[in-house]
């Protein structure tokens, strides 16, 4: 079967492998009909993540049918449509009884301390092949997979795997509610939904961040006030915005691969500038950009991570979802222990947060579509995904169809 498959730093190709087979009682073989390329397998190639396996499938978003089920596996049969969460949860150890999915304590092979397991990752995280494939194994998928019913397309359901869900976690945690005035700093695909939850979640404001017109145009769209961070301070602009305040809440949706400004009043000094190599270098330090442009670490890893903390108001929250690698040490502790900020970070509890989700597109409150922009056949995956991580105009979120038939 074709899947595209990490051979190393700057290095993906689409190559013929063995299908997969089961090899607990608890696993299924799904044939995968739609799956997607995400901000974090940009990480993986880009060098801001280490620890991936040569030979590594890609991707952690898929919807498909059930081919096969373990012994162990008795709530799913042959021909049943499901989305595959992008992390694993054994659904009965006291983390996923609690909800905290994410947290699985039997999931991850590499131990109950490991952290989140999910598919397409590193080696800290599994490693399980990931979904960018014409079919995939599914670790525990009598307690993780989640049935679909007829009216929900798989151009929605794609989007329920991993990036509404993550945004809407990300609301929730950076404490949205009625009558909140909320930031996000990202509108890519997941700012995206991170403003649709935060409207979803009751905030009667909500201020959106980005330098590229096309994604902030789609943040306009979804009900958000924009502030393009490469013409105008986003510090400045949301203080005034908010009479002073600042924001109730804010939403970090970027990451280690964030960017710091490159033109306007916002452009770092020379100290903040080197500052923010030293970050990449530190980060990155395998990185390998081509000399057009392609596979570019983000040049400013922790200026989301300040400007959140500079944005929100005294005693407010922020929720980030942003990955950040475990080499990145640097946060503006005293500022947010100064502010009495409350900060919660993490990945998505999918499992936990999924099937509301579903319910509210089969029920028709939000089409998840909307924010899909592209739909590649997966022969055409290389080039997808060149296009996505330069960030080409409308490249905001790209669905890759694994088979054709």
């Amino acid at each position: 079967m074709k899947a595209v498959v990490w051979h190393g730093i700057g290095d993906i190709r689409l190559d013929d492998v063995p299908e997969p087979q089961l090899k607990d009682s608890t696993d299924a073989i799904v044939r995968l009909t739609a799956s997607a390329i995400c901000g974090t397998d940009l990480h993986f190639i880009r060098g801001t993540m280490s620890g991936m396996v040569p030979g590594t499938i890609l991707g952690h978003e898929g919807v498909g049918v059930v081919e096969k089920v373990g012994d162990d596996v008795r709530n799913f049969a042959p021909g049943d449509r499901v989305v595959i969460p992008s992390t694993i949860s054994c659904g009965y150890c006291p983390p996923c009884r609690a909800g905290n999915t994410a947290q699985c304590d039997n999931a991850n092979p590499n131990g109950s301390s490991a952290g989140t397991a999910f598919y397409g990752g590193p080696k800290e995280s599994g490693p399980f092949d990931g979904l960018q494939a014409e079919k995939a194994r599914i670790a525990y998928a009598n307690s993780s997979l989640i049935k679909l019913p007829d009216n929900v397309s798989d151009d929605q359901a794609i989007l329920l795997s991993d990036i509404f869900p993550t945004a809407y976690f990300g609301a929730d945690i950076a404490g949205v509610k009625e009558g909140s005035v909320a930031v996000v700093f990202g509108c890519g695909p997941v700012g995206q939904f991170a403003i649709i939850s935060a409207r979803l979640l009751g905030a009667t404001r909500i201020i959106a961040v980005d330098r590229l017109p096309d994604r902030l145009e789609m943040a306009r769209r979804n009900g958000a006030e924009i502030v393009n961070f490469d013409k105008e301070d986003p510090t400045e602009a949301i203080k005034r915005l908010t009479g002073g305040v600042g924001a109730d809440c804010v939403i970090d949706v970027v990451g280690i691969d964030a960017q710091h400004a490159h033109d306007g009043p916002a452009k770092p000094d020379k100290q903040k500038a080197q500052k923010f190599t030293e970050q990449v270098q530190q980060n990155a330090p395998d990185a390998k950009p081509t000399k057009d442009g392609q596979w570019v670490p983000g040049d400013g890893p922790s200026q989301v991570l300040e400007w959140a903390v500079e944005v929100v108001k005294k005693a407010g929250q922020i929720g980030i979802i942003g990955v950040y690698a475990p080499s990145m040490t640097t946060y503006p502790i005293g500022k947010a222990m100064n502010k009495n900020l409350t900060i919660r970070m993490g990945n998505c509890d999918h499992r936990a947060y999924i099937p509301r989700l579903v319910n509210l597109v089969a029920s028709g409150v939000i089409d998840p579509s909307k924010v899909l922009t592209e739909q590649e056949d997966i022969q055409d995956a290389i080039s997808a995904y060149k296009a996505f991580d330069k960030r080409q105009p409308g490249w905001i979120k790209v669905e890759l169809e694994p088979q054709t038939a």
